[in-house]
């Protein structure tokens, strides 16, 4: 199932709306939405607000789903979502993308479909057999790809205990309990050094402050995927000169092997990737 569409309003929706909603507001409706799992994330206008109910249900007759929820906004250190439920009570569901399954709670649990090619990449640059540490595990978005795909060994931690509960779920949906191991713990309190052949960063606009933990974790030569979040005016110097200049001060020497433009974050901000391989001085 397709996590996002882009298109003109289904006929069907615009012929059952059309009779209820005036023609300025049959004009307004929704032509994208975000579908994960057989949840239906909506982005409504203002305008629209007096109809959202039953714009939400004939979405949801419509595209076959249980559950639709209004488009809200991402807050705190675990990167909650804030959504209105419309239509349907259920939020929890199983979301499959590239074979893997992922099952989670939408309407507290963040999964950015825009994630996905980084996701599909991850399971391409994973080894068999080598040992990952995924510092911000969330429900295995990064992590589950590498097991599931390339036989990775998986150390997934994650601080929240409502999303830990879904990444173990989904561990053993897919049937990798034998090579991933789950820890409900903040990453800094992570005890083990010197373990990891690759390391996970997947965490934003405060990544910087988790490089010297990564770099205690991973092996010498080992290869680190930093995420963070960018002004567009600092690139294309950042996000790697502030993992380089802070492995410095640590000990380490970094070499950028690639950089990916993940997708818009905000105005004039990227959600920037650079895959960097370090090496103890």
């Amino acid at each position: 199932m397709r996590a996002k569409r882009t298109q003109v309003i289904k006929p069907r929706i615009r012929e059952i709306l059309s009779k209820e909603l005036p023609p300025e507001l049959v004009r307004l409706l929704p032509k994208h939405w975000i579908q994960i799992g057989d949840v239906l994330i909506l982005p409504l206008r203002p305008e629209l607000e007096p109809y959202k109910h039953r714009i939400a249900e004939v979405y949801a007759e419509v595209l076959g789903v249980k559950t639709v929820l209004r488009k809200g906004h991402i807050h705190g250190e675990t990167r909650k979502p804030d959504y209105e439920v419309l239509y349907g009570g259920d939020t929890v569901t199983v979301h499959v993308e590239n074979g893997v399954k992922y099952k989670l709670d939408v309407a507290k649990i963040m999964f950015s479909p825009a994630n996905v090619k980084e996701r599909v990449r991850m399971a391409e640059v994973a080894r068999p057999g080598e040992l990952v540490v995924d510092m911000f595990a969330g429900i295995g978005h990064l992590s589950l790809p590498m097991a599931v795909h390339k036989g990775a060994r998986v150390i997934a931690i994650e601080k929240d205990p409502y999303t830990f509960r879904f990444l173990v779920e989904s561990i053993w949906l897919n049937n990798v309990q034998d090579l991933m191991t789950p820890y409900n713990i903040d990453n800094r309190d992570f005890p083990a050094e010197n373990i990891a052949d690759r390391v996970l960063m997947g965490y934003v606009v405060k990544t910087a402050e988790f490089i010297p933990k990564a770099l205690s974790i991973a092996k010498d030569e080992a290869i680190i995927h930093y995420h963070n979040t960018v002004p567009e005016r600092l690139m294309p110097d950042e996000p790697f000169a502030t993992f380089r200049r802070i492995a410095r001060e640590y000990g380490y020497e970094a070499e950028k092997l690639n950089e990916l433009i993940i997708k818009r974050y905000a105005p004039g901000v990227w959600h920037v990737v650079v895959d960097v391989r370090v090496f103890k001085r």
